[in-house]
């Protein structure tokens, strides 16, 4: 984490960077839901969906901390 305070710029960024994450993981979320509801389903698509959703989760919450202020003890 960085030790100064986030320009009014990165935290836009950031902002923008997180919303378009989001929207990449629910329609991830939706594609999954597609294709093990409709069979066959591709195994190996599934698991590489997934993989990708979880990856874009992490994403998502270390972004989600930067915008959070850090609160003094």
């Amino acid at each position: 984490m960085s030790l100064h305070p986030l320009s009014d710029g990165e935290i836009s960024d950031l902002r923008s960077q997180l919303h378009e994450l989001q929207v990449e993981h629910r329609d991830l979320d939706l594609v999954i839901t597609h294709l093990i509801e409709n069979p066959p389903p591709d195994d190996l698509l599934v698991r590489r969906l997934k993989k990708r959703k979880l990856i874009l989760k992490d994403r998502i919450l270390q972004l989600e901390q930067m915008l959070v202020p850090d609160i003094p003890a």
